[in-house]
């Protein structure tokens, strides 16, 4: 029986020692979170530690906060490249559409109350990402939200600027009679 004993105490020795470094490794990654969190919650952008995504993501959001949406979409866009794990896809998804959508709310209105070309485009691109975050997550109520606030502004501006006759370019016919 000694024996037995003897291999089960180097057992629970050894499960006991296996314990104690995942509770020290998991306090270890609390801490790092909490310290990223901290961060996160002053509204710095993260240049040290964490992951390269996480930089891109604060980066984007802080630009995003100060109104810089193009580099914005762009920062978002590096940290798409950058191969964020799959449950944070469709967050930067999400917030590229916010970008877009600020954006183009932010671009002026033709004389006839038609949007732009540039918010065309930038309401097209949010719809664009907006659908992509809802594909990755289709449980996202703020996506939804969101996208069924930009079809409602869609609605009332997308319509194409009336051009006149007068002011269409006509190089295809020659100059002159003949």
């Amino acid at each position: 029986m000694s024996i037995y004993r003897k291999h089960a105490n180097t057992l629970w020795a050894a499960l006991t020692l296996a314990g104690l470094a995942g509770v020290l490794y998991f306090g270890w990654q609390l801490h790092a979170a909490r310290a990223l969190n901290a961060q996160l919650a002053a509204g710095e952008v993260i240049k040290t530690g964490g992951q390269a995504y996480l930089q891109k993501f604060t980066a984007a959001y802080d630009q995003g906060q100060h109104g810089d949406y193009k580099h914005a979409v762009q920062t978002y866009g590096q940290a798409l490249a950058l191969s964020p794990p799959a449950d944070e896809l469709p967050h930067i998804h999400f917030n590229i559409g916010n970008n877009l959508f600020l954006s183009g709310l932010v671009r002026t209105v033709n004389e006839d109350g038609s949007f732009q070309d540039e918010a065309r485009y930038a309401f097209t691109q949010a719809k664009i990402a907006y659908e992509q975050a809802l594909r990755l997550q289709p449980e996202d109520q703020a996506a939804k939200f969101n996208l069924s606030m930009l079809h409602s502004v869609m609605a009332r501006g997308m319509q194409a600027a009336s051009k006149e006759q007068s002011h269409m370019e006509l190089s295809n016919l020659p100059i002159g009679l003949p």
